[in-house]
């Protein structure tokens, strides 16, 4: 088992490093990058996308055409000619440059990006006066607080309504959750967010719940009931919105490992016995019915937690991880960027090693190390 544990190891490295290198790759061809974002915002535009769009005809934002000849998608920068750079003394630029890196070639800067990421120095963000560490630290308690009640609430349901759904398999009951389960399913998160706004947040009808945050003013002065109920009060609606699509894997997965279960020899010869249904369920078939649902609880969160974080955390006001990202995306801030791809994609690839062992820990005649 160690041997097994420790090429799986290994090969975090050469995947992690397959990751990086591809979209490192794919940015050094996105327009608009971080020295074009600076000088849009000196020139009032806001977003340098604005600028490379907002033009008509066939010279986008007016420029012309010997500086868009000029243009070089490299590091989504346009070489010296920087779109929108007219009037910036060189200096000024080459000065952004060197601060930047952008004056080092691309495998020069990504071997260098990946030593220190080795190390985890993720640097600074290009934007804001603070380390890309202490950035995600920041962001990553809304985040895990949607990922971890939505995985928690997706299994404390999917669980118990698989079982008895095995247990009245072809049952009305079974047709009519499986209807409801598979309809809640096709609801995209952010559709259904968007509902639970107006109808419960003060969008058109009732203003039952807050409508952005995840705390109200004040909640330093609380007691410590107030602040949990005001914290719950204000997670409701998001993690509703993310745990509605995640039923219906989780309890089919469930029905169909019992059913599997409940046909082997072992559950007739423990009925045979004279063992209440009771027992048999929860004390032979549970068990090893489980196994696959419990092992992937590590697997799913990370779904959870990247998955629709995004989204929901915009619909809903929430400044977690996948707000950052996705700003840092459009400030084209590379090192908010690559450091959450790289922690994130670690952090992946480490939660399935962790399946693995939970489905070793849950039944222990699983070795992995003797396949193959």
């Amino acid at each position: 088992m160690g041997a097994y544990i420790l090429r799986r190891l290994l090969l975090v490295i050469p995947t992690l490093l397959g990751i990086m290198v591809i979209n490192f790759a794919l940015t050094q061809f996105v327009p608009g990058g971080p020295v074009e974002q600076v000088i849009a915002n000196m020139e009032g535009r806001g977003n340098v996308l604005e600028g490379i769009t907002g033009g008509t005809g066939d010279n986008p934002a007016g420029m012309n055409d010997d500086l868009m000849r000029n243009s070089n998608p490299t590091s989504g920068v346009t070489g010296k000619n920087y779109i929108g750079a007219r009037g910036l003394p060189p200096e000024f630029i080459e000065q952004l440059e060197r601060e930047f890196g952008f004056d080092k070639p691309p495998l020069e800067r990504f071997a260098s990006m990946m030593w220190n990421y080795i190390r985890f120095d993720f640097g600074n963000s290009y934007f804001r006066s603070i380390s890309v560490v202490d950035l995600m630290l920041e962001k990553m308690p809304v985040s895990i607080t949607l990922g971890l009640w939505a995985t928690l609430i997706s299994y404390a349901v999917s669980i118990p309504l698989g079982i008895r759904k095995a247990v009245r398999d072809g049952t009305p009951f079974d047709s009519w959750t499986s209807g409801a389960i598979i309809a809640a399913y096709a609801i995209p998160g952010f559709l259904f967010g968007i509902v639970l706004l107006v109808l419960f947040a003060g969008g058109s009808y009732w203003r039952i719940f807050p409508l952005r945050g995840l705390t109200s003013d004040g909640w330093e002065q609380m007691s410590l009931w107030g602040k949990a109920v005001d914290y719950l009060w204000h997670i409701a609606l998001p993690v509703i919105a993310s745990t509605i699509s995640s039923f219906a894997t989780l309890t089919l997965l469930t029905k169909n490992s019992f059913l599997e279960e409940v046909r082997k020899q072992y559950v007739m010869t423990a009925r045979a016995k004279g063992l209440s249904e009771h027992r048999v369920l929860y004390g032979h078939v549970f068990r090893n019915a489980m196994l696959i649902v419990i092992a992937s609880f590590p697997s799913v969160f990370v779904g959870v937690f990247f998955g629709g974080s995004v989204i929901i955390e915009t619909i809903f006001s929430l400044d977690g991880l996948g707000r950052l990202g996705l700003e840092a995306a459009l400030q084209r801030d590379y090192p908010v960027i690559f450091g959450t791809l790289f922690f994130f994609g670690l952090i992946g690839l480490l939660m399935g090693i962790l399946s693995d062992l939970m489905y070793i820990w849950i039944d222990p005649r699983i070795d992995f190390g003797t396949r193959g």
